[in-house]
Parts: C-alpha cells; sequence; structure tokens
C-alpha cells in the first residue's frame, strides 16, 4: 500500500511539474501580426500569420529570435512580437489597431494632437498598409548589391 501512494505522489508530482513548466512557457503574440518562419531572419520561409493575442508555446531563445509552438507548427519570431501576458480590451470597445498602436505608446488621441499641430499622418497610414512579398524585398536587395543585414 505505501508502494502505491509513494507512486501515486510521484505521478502527481511529475504532472504537476509538467503543467508548472507548460504554463511558464505560455507566451501571446502582442503585436497587430507576425508571421511564424521556419528559422531566424527576416528571409526564412514564412509558415504561418499569428495575429495580436494567439497564444503560443516558449520553445527556446535566441535573443532577437525565440522558436515557438503554435498549434501542430515549430518556427521562429521575432522576440519583440510575445508578451508573458496577453493583451485583451477587458470592457473596452477599443479594437485590436488601437491596442496594438497604444502597446507602441502612440494612440489615435495622440495622432489627433499631432494633426492639429499641423501634421498629417495619413501618408505614414498609407505606408504602413503597403505589404512588399519578401521574394520581390531580397531580389531588391540582391540587385542593389545591398548588405542582407544580420540574420540572428
Amino acid at each position: 500500500m505505501r508502494r502505491f501512494i509513494f507512486l501515486f505522489t510521484m505521478a502527481l508530482l511529475a504532472n504537476a511539474l509538467v503543467f508548472s513548466q507548460a504554463e511558464a512557457n505560455k507566451r501571446f503574440i502582442s503585436v497587430q501580426n507576425t508571421v511564424l518562419k521556419d528559422s531566424t531572419g527576416f528571409f526564412a520561409k514564412d509558415l504561418e500569420n499569428l495575429s495580436l493575442g494567439d497564444e503560443v508555446t516558449l520553445v527556446q531563445d535566441k535573443g532577437k529570435w525565440v522558436q515557438i509552438r503554435h498549434g501542430n507548427l515549430s518556427g521562429w519570431v521575432s522576440s519583440s512580437s510575445l508578451s508573458a501576458r496577453r493583451i485583451v480590451a477587458s470592457g473596452s470597445s477599443a479594437t485590436a489597431t488601437e491596442i496594438a498602436l497604444a502597446g507602441k505608446g502612440f494612440s489615435p488621441d495622440m495622432e489627433v494632437e499631432y494633426r492639429k499641430s499641423g501634421l498629417d499622418y495619413s501618408q505614414v497610414d498609407t505606408m504602413e498598409k503597403t505589404v512588399i512579398p519578401s521574394g520581390e524585398l531580397l531580389n531588391f536587395i540582391n540587385e542593389g548589391k545591398l548588405a542582407k543585414g544580420e540574420n540572428q
């Protein structure tokens, strides 16, 4: 009987350890959108698009890049796109875009204040919506014989 109680207790402790480790590795996407890559580096192959608030599991941290697991996929994202806390607008009518802007320290109210001083950020908003596929960008860099930057 003592052996059974000992084994049962050990099994409970092992499960608690695994569960607490999983909780410690839980992270959330803290930017509007990011891409899960197959390796570190901007030009790595895209695996999946992730959105603000998506829950992921931290696998390993390599400084600027972290390996995460999302569903059945494992890949890499910029470490700056993760948070230990879920970003939610509890009891608020804020949109995901407003929450992301607030996380960067820039709010719609702040934009209104800048406009009052004669600055027009509509062109910045337009530029932010511009998406250049990474393949086209890599071709541009190669044709212009530009440095590709760091990969890690």
